[in-house]
């Protein structure tokens, strides 16, 4: 091969990669950094692949992109992974892999590297990715290719090698973050019945520490994506930049699972997302009231398959983008307000509105009615003939 690019977050394993591939490989090595909105100095990034051995370094800021069309799309599907997982990660691994091909083509290169264990998710879904838009290019796993098998070897290669790394031994778990959450696996957390380190908290106060009085939020949606909170209109990255701190201060977005991987083993993670779990209360409050009941219902039952393909890595893969079709088709009227209360920890709807509402309180009330009562029992007969005709047999 000609050269390679990594996508370099500066941590542990891509600072070990980093010299690895170009003691290994012998040829240039260039580093490519996303911005997707975590709160980390890019330029002290820049200057450790440099110092390690990457013979040129690109970053691109790819956090209105990744909010807009990633996060904002999840949200617009309700996905969320077995019930609780926001996939922060899983959404920002195709934006990454898109911008890490076109790093690719800058520099000529025919070959791209990933910081992923063989055991994890994210080696999936970069390389799925990568395939879908540039099946030529040669894609190197170091973790699959090479002899360190534990992050204490990692440790005492970079010691080795003078390669400076943001983790210790003692707080040795991995960290993934971006303007999404903040996600933690391994270490200290791989006893699933051992509570997390408080001090491991970055974006969430601890609940019982949250305001004693509540605070009402009220976030506007048009067409499905949120537009403005408190009536004031903001970029989408500025938009759940601040809801991240909002929903922080009152500890909102903790979650502590034990996830199926696709690789097929079970993964405690921990995740941090305030932002992004308000917004999927305050979108379903919107969709409530402007959804049709049997889109609704179908869109929900999609949900859950648009969730896995998210997670698995199939972005963009004719069914990823078939769904994401669907689920914008779905979106054209979802246009309103949701009105939230958060107090420790929790997340609660207390209202919502809508020039494009279908809730007619003047039918729904108990105070009135609506069509004759008659035509109630001649549809309950009609629903009930085919359990009038199984009664026999049901056995009961």
């Amino acid at each position: 091969m000609k050269s390679i690019v990594l996508a370099y977050s500066g941590g542990l394993d891509t600072s070990v990669i980093l010299k690895w591939l170009v003691e290994t490989y012998k040829v240039p090595v260039y580093a490519f950094i996303a911005n997707l909105g975590q709160d980390e100095n890019l330029n002290e990034i820049k200057e450790r692949a440099l110092q390690t051995g990457a013979k040129e370094v690109v970053a691109e800021n790819l956090t209105e992109e990744f909010v807009s069309n990633y996060v904002f799309t999840a949200i617009k599907a309700n996905a969320v992974y077995e019930g609780y997982y926001l996939m922060g990660t899983s959404l920002a691994r195709p934006v990454i892999a898109k911008y890490l091909v076109s790093a690719a083509e800058k520099f000529g290169a025919d070959a791209v590297s990933h910081g992923s264990t063989g055991k994890g998710n994210d080696q999936v879904r970069f390389e799925l990715s990568i395939k879908a838009i540039n099946p030529s290019l040669q894609i190197i796993a170091p973790w699959r290719e090479w002899s360190f098998d534990s992050r204490k070897s990692l440790f005492d290669y970079a010691k080795q090698r003078g390669i400076k790394v943001p983790v210790t031994v003692e707080k040795p778990y991995s960290m993934d973050a971006n303007i999404a959450h903040i996600s933690y696996e391994g270490g200290v957390l791989e006893d699933a019945y051992k509570e997390p380190p408080e001090d491991m908290f970055r974006l969430t106060k601890n609940p019982a520490d949250a305001p004693a009085v509540p605070e009402y939020i009220e976030i506007e949606f048009e067409k499905g994506a949120p537009v403005a909170l408190n009536g004031k209109k903001l970029l989408p990255s500025q938009l759940l930049s601040e809801l991240n701190t909002i929903g922080g201060k009152h500890g909102i977005g903790r979650v502590d699972i034990v996830e199926n991987r696709y690789i097929g083993i079970k993964s405690r993670g921990v995740y941090e997302a305030p932002g992004v779990t308000i917004l999927m209360y305050a979108h379903r409050a919107v969709e409530s009231i402007t959804l049709d009941r049997e889109v609704y219902h179908l869109k929900d039952s999609l949900a859950v398959k648009f969730a896995e393909i998210a997670y698995n890595g199939y972005w963009f893969a004719p069914e990823g983008v078939l769904l994401r079709d669907f689920v914008e088709q779905t979106q054209k009227n979802v246009t309103g307000t949701a009105r939230l209360k958060l107090y420790k920890g929790s997340c609660s709807i207390v209202g919502r509105k809508s020039p494009c509402s279908l809730y007619n309180p003047e039918i729904a009330s108990f105070d009135t009615q609506a069509w004759n009562k008659a035509d109630a029992t001649g549809f309950i007969n009609l629903n009930a003939q085919r359990l009038i005709a199984s009664a026999k047999n049901s056995g009961i």
